[in-house]
């Protein structure tokens, strides 16, 4: 595996731990900038629709950059955004802060996943993907606990600037560990090129799968805690140990997801989407026995947001694999995580702490719906097997992959 791969991993953890901070110190923040818990909670949904609706447009406009060029450029914009956060007097000056890192840090995952396809070979890209997808995995496992804990020991500020000392270091590494691949920016340099694989509406058609998969787990993750402490009867301090677990089934589901992601993309999705249904049932009709609980709340670990080499895959057959498509393709999957708290919060409050649970089945069972025509097309092909290599940007188009994914 190319060095190159395990420093962008640190590069998208650095970005995730930014993203997750807020929530494991909302009471503090709202002390020092004489906020409300909801106006702290208000942090998180910009940072996510700044990821959302601004990603795209940064990535386009560094579309004639070096790959290597553009991804310190956003080290720099999300650099300022944090020593922006660690600095700021007032909850304006944070919500703003917020939005720069939230933008920079989209425009950082579609380049990076990008480069990944372009430093490696076909028969470890699914691998690859993996691998640089355990920096968001790890960014569950240990970036939101350190983040809380330096917060908690050396206030909120602290944790901010800890997030900016690792930015650096991660901007160096990728200075001195990813190489500047040759032709990159030619190639980056076709806005007319990038955007023609989003004239197939197939493509369009499977990024609602990557919504309905990140959303579906995100509706239960996102409200854990209330639901551990709530209805199954955790004390709050057995909810940290509860969550590290689920952190550590998301590595080991990543990374078995990543060893068949290539050659096996469809069943993977299939069978992730069918368990996780299964898990997400299991825990809304089971939440209140510990003993039933804590294993199905791991399976969701498992097969939930793990999908996503495998779903990468997908999105750059069906389309390329250029750093729009893959920044519009995490624009979707935060617009599932969008969808899971809208939608869940309210219904907490008209149908209980289960909700949330049903939410993320309904939603599980969207993607299956999703997935559906692709079962039929394989079928109608006789179940051929699925293609090795995803296609480059500019030398092949979602009209010329039919039938591929």
């Amino acid at each position: 595996m190319p060095r190159a791969v395990y420093v962008l991993a640190l590069g998208i953890f650095t970005m995730v731990t930014s993203e997750f901070v807020v929530a494991g110190l909302m009471p503090q923040m709202a002390d020092g900038l004489d906020a409300t818990i909801p106006e702290i909670g208000y942090l998180i949904t910009a940072f996510a629709a700044a990821m959302a609706l601004g990603g795209p447009f940064l990535t386009v406009a560094l579309l004639r950059m070096r790959q290597k060029s553009a991804l310190m450029l956003l080290f720099g914009v999300f650099l300022a955004g944090n020593v922006l956060a660690a600095l700021a007097p007032d909850y304006r000056t944070m919500l703003v802060a917020r939005v720069l890192t939230g933008i920079a840090s989209q425009a950082f995952f579609g380049v990076s996943l990008s480069l990944v396809f372009r430093v490696t070979g076909p028969a470890v890209r699914g691998r690859a993907v993996a691998v640089a997808l355990n920096g968001l995995m790890l960014g569950t496992l240990l970036g939101l606990p350190i983040s809380t804990v330096i917060g908690e020991h050396l206030g909120w500020r602290a944790a901010f600037w800890a997030i900016t000392a690792l930015t650096v270091l991660a901007a160096l590494a990728t200075l001195t560990g990813v190489p500047a691949v040759e032709g990159d920016a030619d190639e980056n340099g076709g806005l007319r090129r990038e955007l023609g694989a989003f004239r197939s509406p197939r493509l369009w058609f499977t990024l609602t799968t990557s919504t309905f998969v990140i959303g579906a787990t995100f509706s239960a993750f996102s409200y854990l805690n209330p639901i551990l402490t709530g209805i199954t009867g955790f004390s709050t301090g057995a909810v940290p140990l509860l969550l590290i677990g689920y952190g550590a089934a998301t590595v080991v589901g990543n990374t078995v997801v990543g060893r068949f992601a290539d050659r096996r993309t469809l069943p993977v999705l299939l069978i992730g989407l069918a368990l996780n249904l299964a898990f997400l049932v299991g825990f809304a009709l089971f939440a209140h026995l510990p003993v039933a609980a804590v294993p199905l709340m791991t399976g969701i670990g498992l097969v939930g947001v793990t999908m996503n080499p495998a779903l990468v895959t997908r999105v750059q057959r069906v389309g390329n694999a250029r750093p729009l498509v893959n920044t519009v393709h995490s624009s979707f999957i935060t617009l599932g995580i969008i969808i899971a708290t809208s939608v869940g919060g309210p219904a907490i409050d008209t149908f209980g702490l289960r909700a949330p649970l049903w939410v993320g089945a309904g939603l599980a069972l969207l993607g299956l719906g999703t997935l559906l025509p692709d079962v039929l097309r394989r079928g109608a092909e006789g179940g051929t097997a699925e293609p090795e290599t995803v296609p480059a940007a500019g030398r092949k188009t979602a009209p010329d992959l039919a039938g591929a994914a």
